[in-house]
């Protein structure tokens, strides 16, 4: 049920009270129904939250609660018609997104009153006997979950596939028995000898749902001993709904092969992995393996036929027959659940806060010790319950009342079901159970970033309201999913940008959907029976049987309520399929190549809202797209060979987002569309029959502007006409001209920029003044000799909320912009590729006052000319600056100011810095990596430095006082012998890279002429490559009387 009873009849009802209020009902003459339809809504609110709750395990609830939901859905549909039908008559320009008052216009054209007012008459005899049967049930008044949502923190409008990777999240390591579960997987994994199989020895890790099967095969995949054991490591989240095509181009890829030259055939996918594998030493983990197929049907025959001798696989499943059937070696290692103490250790890492500290929460102890055992210690079940808990507050009364709570004892719902996370379902507002419940279906094997999300959850009237505000609301309810620790955030991308659902909590989603949804996966042998045994309102399609031709487009077409269609795969299309016969659909989300069929007949969706064509391989789109008049969203940034945009879309007056291809153009009228917030890859050209930038003025509303090929504008005017100063709400802009400039970071000779090229770009720069509430700024390919002059005096245009500035490419700029430096809210400044910047001077710091007040990482690279940075130690600057990267410049010295003021610099990334001769006196410094400085000489004077790494630095000589230095990394594959500064400095842990020939002479010990510079070190761990595996040989030392040194070297490798 993505659709809550609670929260979605408030949104209709919100609607009807809008239309009573107008005086609609007489007008249809349907005097005083319209007003009986929201008392009985009100009367139904009453106990819908007893309803919503008891539909989950009363099947007696369930006809009835679908009866409503079916009513409530006919409702919009009516509703939106009503809108539509007062478009028609030209009165759009005065309706705002959010109100429903469109039956006002519906009174000029009397038999489209008479269609509409029977339509409402039906609905409401619909509603009466709903309400009627409704008393069979003796529903109680649960005050719509004030009971529980009255004691959550966060207010209505909120707070602030399972595809694994290869890395983990620390947060989630609790307790010694991982570790010793790691020892004896890598121990196992690793052991040699004539007692063992040196062929492809398969090692499963089996355990339930949610226990830390990942969780551990990733600790065994990054651990020392694995890394450099094995030349080739791949990582492979396998899961239920594999493609088999898929997972071997994953695994080519992973294996450092090409796989888009393999084609899609099975065969060629074969040889192409095994071409990457040939006698290379592989480990591969399979991760969450449902099906034993997935190794012995598809990547077996390759590795078997491929891989050296001694490769390993290493999978992770729920079922013990996946191991039977892989012929794992016995014993499967088995993980158990958390004991209760570490239980408790992973419950605090999820509840403290900062508003919940961890001594404050150490005192609940007792309790929580108890509701960790009520979770099973099951370590997702306990960090839902750590979201849950953090949601409540930290007091002693909120984990008793989650503690005492009956819902533990449902016995209603399926075994496989977890109870905490019904738990937590029930102490969620209705508002965001719409919207949880909605993210499962999501499928899988795709990335859905959070934009992309909260469009779907306003195209479905999940979010609703003022229409100004329905993304920063969306963006409020995505983030108390995290909170709640429903959804996980990827790590690889900032800001919460794409997050995953664990399949433990989504199979209790999907569960809760199941009256309204259908996911279909690989494995599923009955989607057609449950196609034709069931009328489903939302589809989503990742399996792969349309390859074998069992699932086509017809296969769906018994589906005519559906409201949300989402496909990741290609469906096997036919002449003459359409979309008509999906007349309710709102939101379709189609990655297929052939659908020119269905384009042609978009036009007919008239209730769609969110439309993405992904990868979709069309060259048009029909003209008379501009009749989809309630679309918000449209995605065709995948549509590569779509160039030109119909007339007609500049009839789309209620589009909020339009992501175009690259290529593609805007034709002229685009100012109508006013309601626009995110407007991606405009290109600023001017042709006479296409859209320019002077159109964007009248869109007030916008909050991402992404602007390209602004080479192309011939004069300042139409850029001022863009009017980007008055936008109040934006607050990403990215500017883009096409780079001047080459692979070697310098102007390319046939590109070369003339003066007035130079003077025309920086006049259009100068008009693209953004607003002072702008937060995140981007520009790239600017050709100008100096940067906007809104940039270079903040004193123009106060961008006090700026927070992130990115510049690349800057062809012809001889200086950095001088304003940035008063800017209070800068936390991030990157500058890559200026090859014309020879001196950063005293203008880039400003000695009134503090300079880069908050900046915390600066990053200067690719200005291959720059020598000189100018600071003197009195200027006060970057106090909070964590972070310095410089790569690819020719910068002398450090200056005096940057040491004796970036007191808070933690970490000093130095990569192709060409005359620097010495690094000294950082004193917070803990980090520090030089990666092929030629010319560096000295180290000295790093007190806290406690992680070195040098690369190529074939004149350091000196490394002095650097006292608290933990661990040194060494790497250069040209030095003849360890560094004489090795003598001087006693790290806990080296590890060394270099030839096999010095790598001999480590492993010789006292008898060797390298001991004197490495024996006092505890821990060395040094490494010679062959070909592309970096520690084929290897030498490991531990220091003590009685020293150990291990080795595999031969005599005959080193000759």
């Amino acid at each position: 049920m993505a659709m809550v009873l609670d929260a979605f009849t408030s949104y209709v009802g919100h609607m009807l009270a809008q239309l009573a209020a107008d005086g609609v009902g007489t007008v249809l003459g349907v005097s005083g129904e319209i007003d009986k339809m929201a008392d009985k809504l009100r009367d139904l609110k009453n106990f819908l939250a007893d309803a919503d709750r008891r539909n989950i395990t009363d099947e007696t609830v369930q006809e009835w609660v679908g009866q409503l939901k079916r009513a409530m859905y006919e409702a919009t549909d009516i509703l939106d018609l009503c809108q539509l039908k007062a478009m028609e008559r030209g009165s759009s320009t005065t309706l705002d997104a959010g109100c429903f008052n469109p039956l006002l216009f519906c009174m000029r054209n009397p038999s489209h009153a008479h269609e509409i007012g029977t339509r409402i008459k039906k609905l409401n005899k619909r509603l009466d006997y709903i309400k009627e049967r409704s008393a069979a049930f003796n529903f109680v008044n649960l005050g719509s979950y004030l009971d529980h949502s009255s004691n959550v923190r966060i207010s209505h409008h909120g707070n602030p596939s399972r595809e694994t990777v290869g890395d983990f999240d620390r947060s989630a390591i609790v307790g010694d028995k991982i570790e010793e579960d790691t020892r004896a997987l890598v121990a196992q994994i690793m052991q040699t000898g004539k007692d063992v199989n040196n062929g492809i020895m398969v090692v499963a890790i089996v355990g339930v749902g949610g226990i830390g099967k990942t969780t551990l095969a990733q600790k065994v995949f990054n651990d020392e001993a694995i890394q450099r054991g094995f030349s080739k490591k791949i990582w492979l989240s396998v899961n239920q709904n594999f493609n088999e095509v898929e997972l071997l181009r994953r695994a080519i890829i992973g294996a450092g092969g090409n796989s888009q030259l393999a084609g899609n055939a099975k065969d060629a996918l074969h040889r192409a992995l095994m071409q990457a594998l040939k006698d290379h030493k592989t480990l591969l983990v399979m991760d969450d393996v449902w099906d034993n197929g997935a190794w012995e049907g598809v990547l077996k025959i390759p590795l078997a036929n491929a891989a050296a001798s001694g490769s390993r696989v290493l999978i992770t499943t729920r079922d013990e027959r996946v191991a039977q059937g892989v012929t794992a070696i016995r014993p499967y290692h088995h993980v158990d659940t958390l004991v209760p103490d570490d239980a408790w250790l992973l419950l605090k890492k999820q509840v403290c806060s900062s508003e919940i500290d961890e001594d404050h929460i150490s005192t609940l102890k007792d309790i929580g010790l108890k509701i960790v055992q009520k979770c099973g210690c099951l370590p997702i079940a306990v960090k839902v319950m750590g979201g849950l808990l953090r949601e409540r507050g930290g007091l002693h009364r909120d984990w008793q009342q989650v503690l005492d709570d009956s819902k533990w004892a449902t016995t209603k719902m399926p075994n496989e079901l977890n109870h905490t996370v019904y738990l937590s379902y029930e102490y969620m507002p209705s508002y965001l159970k719409q919207c949880f419940l909605y993210y499962s279906l999501l499928p899988k094997s795709r990335i859905f970033t959070k934009d992309e999300v909260v469009a779907m959850w306003i195209s479905e009237g999940f979010i609703h309201g003022n229409s100004n505000d329905l993304e920063e609301l969306g963006e409020n309810y995505y983030k108390e999913l995290v909170s709640r620790n429903l959804i996980e955030p990827d790590k690889s991308y900032v800001d919460l940008w794409v997050c995953s659902m664990h399949d433990v909590v989504r199979s209790f989603a999907q569960y809760m959907t199941k009256d309204e949804a259908l996911v279909t996966q690989d494995g599923d042998n009955d989607i057609l029976a449950k196609l034709g045994s069931q009328k489903f309102l939302r589809l989503s399609i990742e399996t792969n049987r349309s390859q074998s031709g069992e699932l086509d487009w017809k296969s769906l077409q018994g589906q005519q309520s559906v409201r949300t269609l989402i496909s990741t795969v290609q469906i096997k299309m036919k002449p003459g399929d359409s979309l008509v016969i999906f007349s309710s659909l709102r939101t379709l989300h189609i990655e297929s190549a052939d659908v020119a069929s269905l384009v042609e007949s978009l036009h007919q969706l008239k209730h769609m809202r969110y439309l993405a064509l992904v990868n979709v391989d069309i060259s048009v789109l029909p003209g008379n797209i501009g009749k989809m008049k309630l679309l918000q969203f449209l995605d065709l940034g995948g549509c590569t060979k779509l160039v030109n945009l119909p007339d007609s879309i500049v009839k789309l007056d209620q589009l909020r987002l339009l992501s175009l291809p690259i290529e593609c153009m805007v034709p002229r009228g685009f100012s109508g569309l006013t309601n626009m917030r995110r407007l991606l890859q405009f290109r600023a050209h001017l042709d006479g029959d296409w859209c320019s930038l002077d159109e964007l003025g009248p869109l007030s509303q916008l909050r991402v502007l992404v602007l390209t090929e602004l080479e192309n504008v011939s004069a300042a005017s139409f850029a001022a006409n863009a009017r980007l100063s008055e936008k109040m709400h934006l607050i990403s802009l990215l500017l883009y001209c096409t780079s001047k400039l080459g692979d070697d970071g310098l102007v390319k000779e046939k590109e070369g920029v003339s003066e007035e090229e130079q003077q025309r770009i920086e006049k259009v720069l100068d008009k693209l003044c953004p607003p002072p509430g702008l937060e995140y700024l981007h520009i790239k390919g600017y050709f100008g000799r100096q940067l906007p002059s809104w940039m270079m005096s903040t004193s123009m245009v106060p961008l006090d909320n700026l927070n992130t500035l990115l510049i690349d490419d800057l062809a012809c700029c001889t200086q950095l912009p001088n304003g940035l430096c008063q800017l209070p809210n800068l936390q991030l400044l990157q500058v890559r590729r200026a090859p014309c910047i020879k001196h950063v001077g005293t203008g880039f710091l400003q000695v009134a006052s503090a300079s880069f007040p908050r900046l915390n990482k600066l990053s200067l690279g690719g200005m291959v000319e720059w020598e000189e940075w100018e600071w003197e130690e009195q200027v006060q600057a970057m106090r909070r600056l964590e972070k310095l990267v410089l790569n690819n410049c020719r910068l002398r010295h450090f200056p005096p100011g940057l040491a004796s003021n970036a007191s808070s610099l933690k970490i000093l990334i130095l990569v192709h810095v060409k005359h620097l001769s010495y690094i000294e006196s950082f004193p917070s410094v803990v980090e520090l990596i030089v990666n092929g400085c030629p010319d560096l000489e000295r180290i000295t004077n790093l007190p806290n430095l406690q992680k070195l790494t040098i690369m190529y630095c074939p004149k350091l000589k000196v490394l002095e006082r650097i006292a608290s230095l933990e661990r040194l990394v060494l790497k250069d594959y040209t030095m003849e012998k360890l560094p004489e500064y090795m003598r001087d400095i006693k790290p806990r842990h080296l590890q060394l890279f270099c030839r096999l020939w010095l790598l001999s002479a480590v492993v010789a010990g006292q008898s060797g002429t390298e001991w004197d510079k490495f024996s006092q070190v505890e821990h060395v761990k040094a490494y010679a490559r062959d070909g592309d595996n970096e520690r084929k040989w290897y030498v490991l030392y531990t220091r003590g009387d009685n020293y150990k040194l291990d080795s595999n070297i031969s005599s005959s490798a080193i000759f």
